[in-house]
C-alpha cells in the first residue's frame, strides 16, 4: 500500500509539473490613421502595429481578424448563426446595406507578407511570417484598409443614415495563449 501511496503523489507532482505554464499576454500596440467617408458610408485607413510574441513558443504565423467581413455575405459564420436564429436579412439584403474589408496588403517589417482566409473564412486570416517570431522578439505589421460599412439594422457596426456604430473594425491579432491561438470568427 505504501509503495502504490508514493507512486501516485510521483505521477501526480510530475503531472503538475509538466502542466505548468506560466501566464503570458502577448502586446500589441497599434497606430491607425482613419476617415470616415459619410457620404459612401465607409472607412478608410492605414494600420501599423508592433506585435511581441512574449510566449515561450516561435510563431511563423499571426491569425487576424478581419471581422467586418462577417458582413459581406450570406455565408459568413454571423450569418449563418442569425439564420438558425430565424435572421434572413443577411440572405436577402442588397449589396448596399452589407460590409466588408478590403484593399488590405499586409507588410511585416516592411516585407510584404503572404496570407491566406482560414478554413475559408473571411473574417479571420492567417498572416505567414516571412521570418519565424521567437520569443521575446517584436515585428511590425502594416496594412492599408477599407471598410464598406453596413447597414446598422444587422449588428453592431453599421450606419443607420449618418448615425455610426463603429466596432471591431480594424485588422487585428488573434488570441494567442497557453493554448495556441483562437481565431473565433465574428459572432
Amino acid at each position: 500500500m505504501k509503495n502504490i501511496l508514493v507512486a501516485f503523489f510521483i505521477c501526480t507532482a510530475a503531472l503538475a509539473i509538466g502542466q505548468t505554464t506560466p501566464y503570458f499576454q502577448q502586446q500589441v500596440d497599434y497606430s491607425i490613421e482613419v476617415s470616415l467617408n459619410d457620404t459612401e458610408h465607409s472607412l478608410k485607413g492605414f494600420e501599423t502595429f508592433t506585435y511581441k510574441n512574449n510566449s515561450s513558443q516561435t510563431l511563423d504565423k499571426l491569425f487576424i481578424h478581419l471581422w467586418p467581413n462577417a458582413y459581406k455575405n450570406a455565408k459568413t459564420a454571423m450569418s449563418k448563426q442569425k439564420f438558425r436564429q430565424g435572421d434572413f436579412f443577411m440572405l436577402w439584403a442588397k449589396p448596399t446595406a452589407k460590409g466588408y474589408i478590403d484593399s488590405l496588403d499586409f507588410k511585416v517589417n516592411n516585407t510584404p507578407a503572404k496570407w491566406d482566409y482560414f478554413e475559408d473564412q473571411e473574417d479571420i486570416a492567417v498572416l505567414t511570417l516571412p521570418q519565424p517570431l521567437a520569443p521575446g522578439a517584436s515585428i511590425t505589421v502594416s496594412t492599408p484598409f477599407f471598410v464598406k460599412l453596413p447597414s446598422g439594422s444587422i449588428s453592431r457596426l453599421g450606419h443607420i443614415e449618418q448615425s455610426y456604430q463603429i466596432t471591431q473594425w480594424y485588422p487585428k491579432p488573434a488570441v494567442y495563449d497557453k493554448d495556441g491561438w483562437h481565431p473565433i470568427p465574428y459572432l
